[in-house]
C-alpha cells in the first residue's frame, strides 16, 4: 500500500463560524462549502454513536486543487461536546499547517492590526532546505498554530 497524495488537513474548532470567518476573511481562503453531518455513516467513521457535526471545507484560491476540492476542512463537533486541550507545539499529537504566502510583512502587518496573535515576528530561515525564505507561527481563535512561509528567492 502507498499514500497517493493529500487528500485534506483537518482541525475540530469550537465555533464553526468564527473560525470560517477567520480562515476566509483575515487569511484569504476560500469556502468550498459548509455540511451538517447527522448521519450513521459518520458516526461509524468518527467512533461516536451520537455525533453530529458541522464542518467547512476551505481551498486555497488559484492554488493546486487536490482531489477532494479542499485543503483544510474545519469541524465543529455539535456532539458530542469537545473540550479544549493544551495546544503547545511541542506536546504529542498537536500540529500545525504551513501555507506559503509571497510577501510576509505585509500580511503580518495586517494580522497584527487584526488582533491575530502571532509566536513572534517572521523569522528569516537561516538553515535547511528553505533557507533565505521567512517564516512565522500564528494561533487561529482556538490556538491552533499556523505557519506562514515565504520560500527563498528562486536563483
Amino acid at each position: 500500500m502507498t499514500v497517493r497524495d493529500l487528500w485534506h488537513a483537518s482541525f475540530t474548532v469550537s465555533d464553526l463560524d468564527v473560525s470560517v470567518r477567520f480562515y476566509t476573511e483575515l487569511l484569504g481562503l476560500e469556502l468550498r462549502a459548509r455540511q451538517e453531518q447527522d448521519n450513521e455513516y459518520t458516526r461509524r467513521l468518527v467512533g461516536y454513536p451520537d455525533a453530529r457535526l458541522r464542518v467547512a471545507q476551505l481551498t486555497v484560491p488559484a492554488g493546486r486543487t487536490q482531489r477532494s476540492g479542499h485543503v483544510l476542512e474545519l469541524v465543529q463537533y455539535v456532539a458530542p461536546p469537545g473540550r479544549p486541550l493544551e495546544l503547545a507545539t511541542p506536546n504529542v499529537g498537536v500540529a500545525h499547517v504551513a501555507f506559503e504566502v509571497d510577501d510576509l510583512e505585509p500580511i503580518h502587518a495586517r494580522l497584527v492590526r487584526a488582533g491575530v496573535t502571532f509566536v513572534s515576528d517572521p523569522v528569516d530561515i537561516a538553515e535547511g532546505v528553505n533557507r533565505g525564505g521567512r517564516a512565522v507561527y500564528l494561533r487561529d481563535p482556538d490556538g491552533i498554530t499556523l505557519e506562514f512561509v515565504q520560500p527563498p528567492p528562486q536563483s
